[in-house]
């Protein structure tokens, strides 16, 4: 009880900001996974992204895919497809709606540094973008640090979480975008688990922040 009183007191505090109106983007996001057997799994996830607090869309994304563990829950592949929904601004302010549909193939790799835990991802895109057609290759490196002592799950209840990804297309110009994550993280238990946290993301000539807020859910 009072760990979830913590978590409830620790996210309510930021509540306020997201009825605000302000520069800083905001995105919130689900992230599911279910396990059909030990090898086959499911991904799933919903991201809500706001050009500003709330209440200003920025891009609608809904993602899914289907995984096979190459060994025991360190490399998993995974063939996935997307829809992205976005409202971008143009130079007289306007907004205009632009969809695509994604095809992916990514490949992860975990590994443990003492009680650090790192992984890799490795994600290949074809992107249907209205008439277009455009390809990009994205690589993610993340790390994750207990924060607390294991209970008697054998899990860390607190912990922090970091990560860079950076995008690459095949044509010019080449890069893309980078983000750079770092957040705070508590698990309710072993299969769920929050994360708050601020992410800058910069362009060739340009950037912008966010608050991420994060819900992780294996079933």
């Amino acid at each position: 009880m009072k760990h979830k009183l913590i978590l409830l007191l620790f996210f309510g505090s930021f509540l306020p900001t997201l009825g605000q109106s302000s520069d800083f983007g905001n995105w919130l996001i689900y992230f599911g996974n279910k396990d059909f057997s030990e090898k086959w799994n499911w991904h799933h996830e919903v991201q809500y992204r706001n050009y500003d607090a709330i209440g200003d869309l920025e891009q609608l994304l809904l993602r899914t895919g289907i995984g096979y563990n190459l060994t025991e829950n360190n490399n998993n592949i995974l063939l996935g497809y997307g829809f992205i929904a976005s409202e971008n601004y143009s130079n007289n302010n306007d907004k205009v709606s632009v969809n695509e549909h994604r095809i992916y193939q990514q490949f992860i790799t975990k590994q443990n540094l003492g009680s650090v835990k790192l992984s890799h991802r490795y994600r290949f895109e074809q992107r249907f973008v209205e008439d277009d057609f455009k390809m990009r290759f994205r690589y993610f490196l993340s790390l994750n640090v207990p924060l607390s002592k294991e209970d008697e799950d054998s899990i860390s209840k607190w912990y922090l979480s970091a990560y860079n990804e950076i995008f690459l297309n095949t044509k010019s110009s080449v890069f893309d975008r980078n983000r750079l994550y770092g957040g705070i993280g508590y698990r309710l238990n072993t299969n769920i688990r929050f994360e708050l946290g601020y992410m800058n993301q910069f362009f060739e000539s340009s950037g912008r922040d966010q608050l991420n807020i994060i819900t992780f859910v294996n079933f």
